[in-house]
């Protein structure tokens, strides 16, 4: 499925998932407001409010009313195990599969500049 396809909250998702994963934020860390990362994407607030709320489905934020969302505490090991998972079964099949096409072993990748 190509980005354009996915609906706008997943793609914001994403790019929460990608700044938790990558260390922008950490367990416990306060996450930009709604409005803020809104402005920030030049996405709807609600449609940052409706990601914001599948992590809070998640278990991976937790609301502070009146002072904001935070990344909850272990959230950064469950979303990289779900992630993997993701990998494994999503994306590394096909990859896999045109390796094998193309006759490239894992020993021919320069994982070293990954």
């Amino acid at each position: 499925m190509s980005d354009e396809s996915k609906p706008v909250y997943l793609r914001l998702r994403e790019i929460i998932a990608a700044s938790i994963l990558d260390g922008a934020f950490a367990d416990g860390d306060l996450l930009p407001s709604v409005r803020a990362f809104a402005a920030q994407q030049g996405a709807n607030p609600l449609t940052v409010a409706k990601a914001y709320q599948s992590f809070q489905d998640d278990g991976l934020v937790l609301v502070k009313r009146g002072v904001g969302m935070f990344v909850a505490h272990g959230a950064v090991r469950k979303l990289r195990m779900a992630e993997r998972e993701r990998f494994m079964e999503s994306v590394w099949p096909p990859v896999a599969a045109q390796m094998q096409r193309l006759g490239i072993r894992l020993d021919d990748l320069d994982l070293q500049k990954a």
